[in-house]
């Protein structure tokens, strides 16, 4: 292991190990001290995130988009102090931690047994709200999660995810494909965040005027198995409590190839997300590229 990723594990562990023993307030405090910072040294994610900030917000002036990015980074940094401190939460904060609308399509979802597909872009907490589905409603899901470098911070992602009641598949591999479509077929829950994929299988959606990726998964899922898909979109706002909104289900068309489904879906995704991106953007945890004009043709990637 490298000295750069020693010390990022030893970050993350740190967070882990003190933020959650600190009082809500202090805790609150010291995340928006840290996004302050962040947010001054103009770095390279703070940079990022104003310019896709550009995009969901067209003509904003530089100064709205300068408010913008620092609400963002605030908004990015409670993510991470509510996640530190999640393991060490009651079942009754968790449970009066997020407030849902139309949560009714993802419970009559499940009570049919046909199995559920939840969507999310990087909005808000979606850690939080998965721990609210596994502690309010007392349905176990299975999710997928990208390996980290190094190996250890994987490892505790995947153990603090477990922990909130998650089955975690590794994204590499080949076989959680195969292991999400067993869970659905079961009549199971599985959340997927689902707005940014870089890889070649990618499904291209206009997305605020242009164009990006995003994984076909959600939508291949869905046909193979009969399975509900849902978009979700969280949003904080200035209570302790997330909010957030199942939206209507993505339907499969009734005509067409696989793909041509698979692309009228993920548009579909992608649209749902962009109403709550749009609605509340300083929540939209986009550091990094995400439209492909914004790509490295070369490569790719950001």
């Amino acid at each position: 292991m490298s000295a750069q990723d020693r010390l990022t594990d030893a970050l993350y562990g740190l967070g882990w190990s003190t933020v959650k023993k600190l009082p809500e307030p202090v805790a609150v405090r010291l995340g928006q001290t840290i996004a302050d910072l962040a947010w001054k040294q103009r770095g390279k994610g703070v940079r990022r995130l104003e310019s896709n900030y550009a995009r969901v917000v067209p003509g904003a002036s530089p100064e709205r988009l300068a408010e913008l990015s620092r609400a963002g980074m605030r908004s990015y940094l409670r993510y991470w102090m509510e996640s530190f401190r999640l393991p060490a939460w009651s079942k009754e904060r968790i449970r009066d931690g997020f407030e849902p609308k139309d949560l009714h399509h993802l419970t009559e979802g499940m009570a049919a047994g046909r199995g559920v597909i939840l969507a999310l872009p990087h909005l808000a907490n979606w850690d939080l709200a998965g721990a609210w589905v596994t502690t309010k409603l007392g349905i176990p899901f299975t999710t997928v999660a990208e390996r980290l470098k190094p190996e250890t911070l994987y490892d505790r992602f995947v153990a603090y995810r477990e922990g909130l009641g998650m089955e975690v598949l590794p994204h590499s591999g080949g076989t959680a494909f195969g292991t999400l479509a067993r869970r659905l077929r079961d009549g199971g829950l599985v959340c997927l965040v689902a707005d940014r994929d870089l890889s070649a299988s990618g499904v291209e959606v206009g997305f605020f005027g242009d164009t990006a990726r995003m994984p076909a998964g959600p939508a291949l899922l869905a046909q193979q198995t009969g399975a509900l898909l849902l978009p979700v979109t969280l949003w904080y706002d200035d209570s302790p409590v997330m909010r957030g909104r199942v939206h209507p289900p993505v339907e499969v068309p009734e005509s067409g190839t696989r793909a041509e489904k698979t692309s009228v879906m993920t548009q579909a995704l992608a649209d749902a997300f962009a109403t709550g991106i749009a609605d509340h953007p300083e929540d939209w945890h986009m550091l990094q590229r995400l439209w492909l004009a914004d790509l490295d043709p070369a490569k790719g990637t950001s």
